[in-house]
């Protein structure tokens, strides 16, 4: 029996098929787990299989040609959700040094489930009965089980109900989730190899199709006749229904269906190309607000609403369209906070962080953390002021003055909690701290528990108040400001001199210099002191407005050093620091849309030069990782051999993607008023172009 440890799993080579809710994870060559049900790498479970919703619904796909496993020899994901794949089955007519049958794999993914198409061909001069069998292995665990490496407590405790209501049907119950396997839509034709298959007439078979059930283990057989250079289909599907699912797909189409960019520089075309697929796949609204699309953070830890991802991804995607962003901002509205309650860290006003079907409990290797999340979960410092700039930002990219005028009530209840509920201790700063004992102890974009360090290494306590934080809430004030003058709404100039009274603040707390130059430390610790370690955190604050023109050069200075370029993107740490570490997931890494932050800072605060520097640097990364940049690679520069995979990284994650149209907005100088093309190789012949 095959051992495991309760670990992470690692998918840095994993495919995943993403049609928002659902995704499926499998293997280079298309494999869906293994024989035996779940596949187990590294040590670890994998997290091969179809998931819908925070629900792993099946751990493997397995199919055999009469007692015996196809050889896959090719696959590739042709979109977002669909696959091709190509296996042979090998001893049929014997040994042949040409493969003489082949099967060819169709998979398609919908946000409720999977369709799985086999057609069988034949080069043989005679007729070939054979069985073809399929083997569906149902699993049920949580997206904390899978993400601890634990395996299905539903299977273990006997939640799990599999009945079979017809020889080609099963019907599969865990708790909310429901799972439908039918087999009964089945296409079996005869035909020319170069013929599709549907397009000939039925064939007779030795027996009827039939579908039996061994405890998880669903396996269904069909007895195919397959003419003499002929072929034969073999399908089934799998429908799944969650009575708490608290997203589902986006009912609109798709705002940049139709957007195309080329360029000279073809990385350039791919990636964006690439991502803009991607994105489509991550496009998800909740049930009450079924036309209003967000995107989704990330596959497959983070497949669902997150304040901060989902508002910064939409930001980026402004120069191509704002409905994204107005859907986000009336979606996250939904849910602004109106009370208070230490357990979800709500507060009037708030923005929420994330929102999940049931409490999110660490499971497996992570079970002794003790972290417990309640399904919609407030612990977010940023959410909340980056809420405020995204709806000054689309107002300023054309969006509807009525959609903009409906959201002024959460608007003035956005910047309320700024000044009332931001600020924890009175000091003058937004800061955080968890008040529930087992939520996120840090809450800014950097929310892993040894994050805030000191530049020894040394881990800062909190209250913390994050300095980037500091610089979207002066942003968010002003852009609140800005609203409500246009809106003949009260109050804009009492922010301006709040956000006035905050940089003044800012200016005098927040400066530390380490002998090679002044930048702003990550954060003021729980005694007011500056966290002294030199981070990309200091990349967000340019074009917030926070910075004096000494403050943006001498931040220029340090972000753009060896000690922070990879020449991938902005590390997130300071080489120098002694918490630096490449493959740390905030102390040290890079992660593109921190990059593309400071990249867009950069070209705001008139460093054209330099953000075109990074923007390079992110086009490289792109290129190492076959144009789907992961959440997070490590900060290895070329000297090492370049960027290597988090091997935990969600991918397609959101904010990587878009950081994609956030590089083409640089490169071709978009903004609101128009656009001026930067003059670098990169931005040859660089057209964004709409298609009928």
């Amino acid at each position: 029996m095959t051992t495991y440890n309760e670990r992470q799993p690692w998918m840095q080579d994993l495919i995943p098929l993403i049609a928002a809710p659902a995704q499926l994870w499998c293997t280079s060559d298309g494999c869906v787990g293994d024989i035996d049900g779940v596949a187990i790498r590294s040590g670890a479970v994998g997290i091969d299989g179809l998931y819908v919703g925070d629900t792993r619904v099946l751990s493997s796909i397995q199919w055999m040609v009469d007692d015996e496993t196809p050889t896959p020899i090719s696959f590739r994901a042709i979109s977002h959700d669909a696959s091709v794949g190509t296996l042979i089955a090998r001893g049929i007519d014997g040994a042949t040094v040409d493969p003489a049958v082949r099967l060819d794999e169709h998979r398609h993914l919908t946000p409720a489930g999977l369709t799985e198409r086999m057609v069988v061909r034949s080069s043989l001069d005679h007729d070939i009965d054979i069985t073809l069998r399929a083997t569906v292995r149902m699993d049920m665990a949580t997206m904390q089980e899978v993400k601890g490496g634990a395996k299905s407590s539903a299977v273990s405790n006997g939640t799990v109900t599999i009945a079979q209501e017809a020889s080609d049907r099963v019907h599969v119950v865990c708790g909310p989730v429901t799972a439908d396997i039918d087999m009964s839509d089945v296409d079996m034709s005869d035909g020319a190899m170069d013929t599709p298959a549907d397009a000939g007439t039925a064939l007779s078979m030795k027996a009827q199709p039939a579908l039996s059930i061994d405890g998880m283990v669903c396996e269904m057989r069909w007895p195919l006749h397959v003419a003499a250079r002929g072929s034969a289909t073999a399908a089934f599907t799998i429908a799944v229904a969650s009575s708490n699912q608290p997203v589902i797909d986006a009912r609109t189409t798709c705002p940049w269906q139709d957007v195309r960019v080329s360029a000279a520089d073809s990385r350039v075309s791919r990636w964006v190309n690439a991502s803009l697929g991607d994105l489509a796949g991550l496009r998800m609204s909740v049930p009450a607000l079924p036309d209003d699309e967000f995107l989704a953070a990330g596959a497959p830890w983070f497949f669902t609403l997150f304040g901060r991802d989902s508002l910064w991804a939409a930001r980026f995607m402004l120069p191509l369209t704002t409905v994204t962003a107005m859907g986000t901002l009336r979606t996250l509205a939904h849910f602004q906070a109106t009370a208070s309650d230490p357990e979800t860290n709500a507060d009037p006003g708030k923005i929420p962080h994330e929102l999940r079907g049931e409490a999110v409990v660490s499971e497996g290797a992570f079970a002794s953390d003790g972290m417990s999340l309640p399904p919609l979960y407030y612990g977010t410092i940023d959410a909340t002021p980056l809420w405020i700039i995204l709806l000054g930002e689309a107002w300023r990219w054309g969006a509807p003055e009525d959609q903009v005028r409906e959201l002024l009530p959460n608007l003035e209840a956005a910047l309320a909690w700024l000044r009332d509920w931001g600020d924890c201790d009175g000091d003058g700063f937004l800061e955080y701290i968890d008040r529930s004992g087992h939520g996120l102890s840090n809450q800014g974009w950097k929310d892993s528990g040894d994050s805030v360090r000191w530049h020894d290494g040394s881990i800062a306590e909190g209250p913390i108040a994050l300095c980037e934080v500091q610089g979207y809430a002066y942003q968010a004030a002003l852009a609140g400001a800005d609203l409500l003058d246009h809106f003949g709404r009260d109050g804009g100039d009492a922010w301006r001199e709040w956000a006035a009274q905050l940089k003044a603040r800012f200016n005098k707390a927040f400066w530390v210099d380490d002998g090679n130059g002044r930048y702003p430390a990550i954060a003021l610790d729980a005694r007011k002191r500056p966290v002294d370690s030199l981070t990309s955190n200091i990349g967000h604050l340019l074009g917030t407005g926070i910075l004096d023109e000494r403050g943006v050069a001498d931040v220029v200075t340090r972000l753009m050093g060896d000690d922070m370029m990879s020449g991938y993107g902005v590390r997130t740490m300071s080489a120098d620091c002694g918490g630096y570490w490449p493959h740390s997931y905030h102390c040290g890494s890079v992660w593109a849309h921190d990059s593309a932050i400071a990249m867009c800072g950069l070209r705001d605060e008139g460093y054209v030069t330099e953000a075109v520097r990074v923007a390079e640097g992110l086009i490289r990364a792109a290129d190492a990782f076959d144009y789907q940049i992961p959440e997070l690679y490590s900060g290895d520069s070329s000297d090492c051999g370049g960027p290597s995979p988090y091997p935990a990284a969600c991918h397609p994650q959101a904010w990587s993607a878009a950081s994609s149209v956030a590089v083409l907005s640089v490169l071709l100088g978009l903004t609101p008023d128009g656009s001026t093309p930067v003059d670098s190789p990169l931005a040859q012949d660089l057209r964004l172009e709409r298609g009928e």
